[in-house]
């Protein structure tokens, strides 16, 4: 099923993982699938990192859940390193297998893989999914502004341009709901309002801090403090409950505020990801 008919009908639930390159990781996978399965998800999506391994590992991913699974699949694709004909060899593939659900994204040069392109930025693929089927476009935003965007300003004209195009966004994840507020408030002020999926990721140890930030969403000071005497008071586990704690809170301010919907990085690990859903639905 198509994404934008199932934000039309409420609130969605949704998951990320990404395709395992080992069977370590293919078990820990299945493990953690099965336990999401459960909890009924509207979609899940699927990442992909760049090369043809990576892009394999995504269709493999993405097509057996549609298959096997009966749950509806977004598959992530980006456009650096990519040909127009290969990207809609891909696409075609997509279709052929049932996927009605695009995430397209700029991406990074993966390591020793060819930068050469035909796509520029996002919108670029964007345009290039909207004209090759009837696919559901989402797209990438962030609330507090791309790494690479000049000002915060610039960022959300970008996004408002994509999403002219696309059908809804998901954001990077996040810990404070007035960022997302004003994320879609801007948007607005642009005339856009199509759907924006909040992204939610729980900070479950002090040692995750540092890297959440270098991926573009800083933990506030206010939650590093509330952290930091958790672990004063009572350790690692202390901390792991005061960032679920933490990310329930915003899971029920956003859908107080109407969010379309959760999305959950899940790291392809189960626990923190049930223990907050489990929290805010039972």
């Amino acid at each position: 099923m198509r994404i934008d008919a199932l934000l039309q009908s409420g609130p969605t639930r949704s998951f990320e993982f990404f395709p395992p390159k080992s069977e370590a990781e293919s078990a820990t996978l299945n493990a953690t699938f099965s336990d999401l399965e459960a909890l009924d998800p509207s979609f899940v999506s699927v990442t992909y990192r760049g090369g043809d391994e990576s892009r394999q590992r995504t269709y493999d991913l993405v097509s057996r859940i549609e298959r096997d699974h009966n749950i509806t699949a977004m598959a992530h694709m980006i456009c650096v390193g990519h040909k127009q004909d290969e990207v809609a060899r891909i696409l075609h593939n997509y279709a052929e297998a049932g996927v009605e659900n695009i995430m397209a994204l700029g991406g990074d040069i993966p390591v020793g893989e060819d930068a050469s392109s035909d796509f520029t930025y996002a919108i670029d693929l964007v345009n290039e999914v909207r004209h090759a089927g009837a696919f559901a476009v989402g797209v990438a935003a962030h609330p507090l502004g791309h790494p690479k965007s000049p000002t915060l300003d610039s960022d959300r004209e970008f996004l408002a341009l994509k999403l002219e195009l696309a059908d809804f966004a998901v954001t990077q994840f996040f810990f404070q709901v007035d960022e997302w507020k004003a994320l879609v408030n801007d948007l607005a002020d642009r005339n856009c309002h199509k759907p924006v999926l909040p992204g939610i990721m729980p900070v479950t140890s002090l040692s995750s801090i540092p890297s959440m930030a270098r991926m573009g969403s800083a933990v506030p000071p206010e939650l590093v403090a509330r952290l930091e005497a958790a672990h004063a008071a009572g350790g690692p586990e202390a901390v792991r409950e005061a960032g679920i704690a933490a990310a329930v809170e915003l899971c029920r301010d956003l859908l107080a505020e109407h969010a379309p919907g959760l999305h959950f990085y899940t790291l392809n690990r189960s626990t923190a990801t049930r223990e907050i859903h489990d929290a805010i639905f039972n």
